[in-house]
């Protein structure tokens, strides 16, 4: 994707279409930049899952989506300018800048945001039973 251009990018127009992306915003985390810096950052790093898709898009910096696997192990995403990820409804997760303490993200949502965290353990929600069920599905 080019993030220099996101507000033309023909590539981005046709995600947000084809996954009913409707609704963006644009988050700059940067102790300058977002109020309630620290406390933000902890809530990020927390871990934790959403009931609905986390998509990101990374227009500039750089940080990490942390991930667990199948066998609960954490697995390290590094996220930079131009990357997309799409962390599904139930995935436990969680994000931490890296050494230049700078990243400038698209939030995108199908519908209107939710911004609810749970944080772990939430084992009981249904998009937490789905994704398990997902995952065992794809081990098989």
């Amino acid at each position: 994707l080019d993030a220099d251009n996101y507000e033309t990018d023909p590539c981005l127009k046709e995600i947000r279409r084809a996954e009913n992306y409707s609704w963006m915003d644009i988050i700059t985390i940067h102790k300058d930049k977002l109020p309630n810096y620290e406390e933000k950052i902890k809530t990020f790093y927390e871990e934790h899952l959403h009931l609905d898709d986390e998509i990101r898009y990374i227009l500039d910096g750089s940080g990490y989506f942390d991930v667990r696997d199948k066998d609960d192990k954490w697995i390290r995403i590094s996220m930079e300018k131009g990357d997309m990820i799409t962390l599904p409804a139930g995935i436990y997760h969680r994000f931490t800048l890296d050494e230049n303490n700078y990243v400038k993200a698209m939030r995108l949502f199908v519908g209107e945001p939710v911004w609810t965290a749970y944080n772990r353990p939430a084992d009981d929600f249904p998009a937490r039973k789905q994704y398990m069920k997902f995952l065992a599905e794809e081990a098989s």
